[in-house]
């Protein structure tokens, strides 16, 4: 069975500036059953790609034509000659319509909030994604209820599923673990990066044998903070961010947004980390036992920290109780898509 797997335009699959799509479809894709049979469609100018059974769509721009449309124009092209199965489309309800006209096996992914996404806001649009797919993916519950606000059971029946994000568990000895407090993601308010800098110096100035790493960037918005033991890196492929994870004892995810899931918290999970996250979106279910921010302050953060910091035993079972209870595998992940895939088609 052919499957063609496209990507949001402009969704960088590669090892710079990768997407939470991108890094999704990394590590799930070798491990299925179909790999042979996938082809991933996308659109990005860096040269080095993550997977080989990539194909960039190449086409013409122009300044008064749609983008995103001549994306499509370009995929159907491709699909014509391909002839597939199954249309995966990630991350774009607005594809849809032109997409049903060639081919009528779609499944979406969503993997941000549906009700902020373009063709998926009103309840008509939602109703039209599920008379035209065969199935709705979310990465997280939340996401899920959000899509379903408004519908009835019988608009949807078992057209929608929850598929989480994925990384496998790291080998790790929790002696080896730094004194480090890190923080992995944008540097802008949305993501509580003021938050996270503000608490954290608090912390640095009144315990001398702590630092903090943040990877990341953000050139839209300055924040900047100053100290001796705050050490900001910049953006660093998947593989530093997760050395770094291995090193740390604490990690943070204090977003003031809804997360629709939290892949840093994941893979702070999977590495060991005591996790502080805020309680908001998807991002609980991303690390169901890491400490949860009710109150998104600085002060309240800052006591966050500052409890496993001065409670060394609660901070180590944490750490293990997050580590030990760790299972979202890219395995068992690539196992849950092949299913569905299976079920659509098995004749």
């Amino acid at each position: 069975m052919k499957i063609s797997v496209i990507l949001p335009y402009k969704e960088n699959f590669s090892p710079t500036y990768p997407g939470a799509v991108s890094l999704f479809l990394k590590d799930t894709i070798p491990l299925s059953k179909f790999k042979k049979n996938i082809k991933v469609y996308g659109y990005t100018n860096f040269k080095k790609k993550l997977l080989k059974n990539y194909e960039n769509l190449e086409f013409k721009k122009f300044f008064f034509k749609s983008s995103s449309k001549s994306y499509i124009k370009k995929f159907l092209e491709h699909e014509k000659t391909k002839k597939s199965k199954l249309i995966e489309i990630h991350n774009r309800p607005n594809y849809i319509d032109e997409l049903y006209k060639y081919n009528q096996n779609l499944v979406l992914y969503f993997h941000n909030d549906p009700l902020k996404m373009k063709k998926s806001i009103s309840l008509k649009d939602r109703k039209s994604i599920l008379e035209k797919t065969q199935l709705v993916i979310f990465n997280s519950k939340w996401s899920r209820n959000r899509f379903k606000k408004g519908l009835k059971i019988n608009d949807f029946k078992n057209k929608l599923k929850v598929i989480y994000q994925s990384t496998n568990k790291k080998k790790i000895n929790f002696k080896n673990k730094k004194k480090i407090i890190i923080f992995v993601g944008r540097l802008n308010s949305s993501k509580g990066y003021d938050l996270f800098g503000n608490a954290v110096l608090n912390i640095l100035n009144k315990y001398q044998s702590w630092r903090a790493i943040v990877i990341g960037d953000e050139p839209r918005e300055k924040i900047i903070f100053n100290h001796k033991r705050f050490r900001v890196l910049g953006f660093k492929n998947n593989n530093i961010v997760t050395e770094w994870f291995k090193k740390a004892q604490i990690s943070v995810t204090c977003s003031r947004i809804n997360e629709p899931f939290g892949r840093t918290a994941l893979e702070a999970s999977s590495t060991g980390c005591a996790v502080i996250i805020s309680n908001k979106g998807g991002l609980p279910e991303a690390s169901p036992n890491a400490i949860k921010l009710k109150i998104l302050t600085i002060k309240n953060l800052q006591n966050k920290i500052e409890k496993l910091i001065k409670n060394e035993k609660f901070k180590n079972t944490l750490q293990k109780k997050i580590y030990n209870s760790f299972f979202l595998s890219n395995n068992l992940i690539s196992k849950n898509i092949d299913e569905y895939r299976f079920k659509l088609f098995k004749d």
